[in-house]
């Protein structure tokens, strides 16, 4: 009973598209990069006292900035192309 009351509740999720699958997902996972980059400031101030950890989140900050450029670019690339 449990399922199909959540299968109800979900039956419609997605009929409607204000864009194609694959520019939602770069909009999503830019959202995603960009929240995991805001708090990489914060970890890294946590991690005070433990150089290891410290480091291991700087690379982590620096890897996020270089995935974000790139989806930057790619999502540019798709509104110039009207591709959006």
């Amino acid at each position: 009973m449990m399922t199909m009351i959540a299968e109800q509740q979900m039956e419609h999720i997605g009929e409607t598209k204000g864009c194609a699958d694959h520019d939602h997902d770069m909009i999503h996972e830019l959202s995603k990069r960009l929240d995991a980059l805001w708090r990489c400031d914060q970890y890294i101030a946590n991690a005070e006292g433990h150089a290891d950890l410290r480091r291991f989140w700087k690379e982590i900050k620096t890897q996020e900035e270089a995935n974000i450029s790139r989806l930057k670019k790619l999502l540019s690339k798709h509104i110039q192309n009207n591709c959006f």
